[in-house]
């Protein structure tokens, strides 16, 4: 797969992680995101989720890593407490080549697409993992999501074990960044290990 790049697309530092194919819920508030989802929703265009290094999410000197996920939004709604409520999907991982602030404090950014990672089968010696994820999938928070999954790809179950599994971010980061789903697999594995 040829990778590709994209300007000016607009950075959503979070405190979470979601990997191609993931759901992640968000309510926006600031006038900045509501102008990003305008714009992303005139140019039918996505942005970019990033996980923080250091910092707030809101806070105009966050400091975010350079390897995310390109997102699009799919649903959105007004929230019962005013704010609007969205619903971006994981398309694929990206690396931020070169970022900045626009004047109204979004961060907006020059981001390469990166190449898919290959499509492994889940090996049987990792058949605990699906397990866990169809455990994890049941919880009503989650089950919301509407997460479609092929248990027996080991991207799949690798990249919603990411999201979902209790893991620091600097963990969770470095498992987004694998290029291997078997390498991934293999360490969630040994993390679930320490975890029990």
């Amino acid at each position: 797969m040829l990778t590709h790049t994209l300007d000016h697309v607009p950075l959503f530092p979070l405190s979470a992680t979601v990997l191609p194919g993931g759901r992640i819920p968000l309510q926006l508030f600031e006038p900045r995101y509501l102008d990003m989802l305008a714009r992303c929703m005139r140019e039918q265009r996505g942005f970019v989720v990033l996980l923080l290094r250091e910092g707030h999410e809101a806070a105009a000197d966050a400091v975010f890593y350079d390897i995310g996920t390109y997102v699009q939004i799919v649903d959105f709604q007004q929230m019962d407490n005013g704010l609007l409520g969205i619903t971006a999907e994981g398309l694929w991982k990206v690396a931020v080549h070169r970022s900045w602030q626009a004047p109204d404090g979004l961060n907006l950014g020059d981001v390469e697409r990166l190449a898919d990672e290959p499509e492994d089968a889940l090996p049987p010696a990792h058949s605990e993992l699906a397990s866990v994820l169809r455990a994890l999938l049941r919880h009503p928070m989650v089950n919301r999501l509407e997460l479609k999954v092929d248990y027996s790809s080991a991207r799949e179950v690798g990249w919603r074990l990411t999201e979902l599994l209790p893991l620091d971010s600097q963990e969770k980061q470095r498992l987004l960044e694998y290029q291997d789903p078997l390498e991934r697999l293999d360490r969630l594995a040994s993390l679930l290990d320490t975890m029990e």
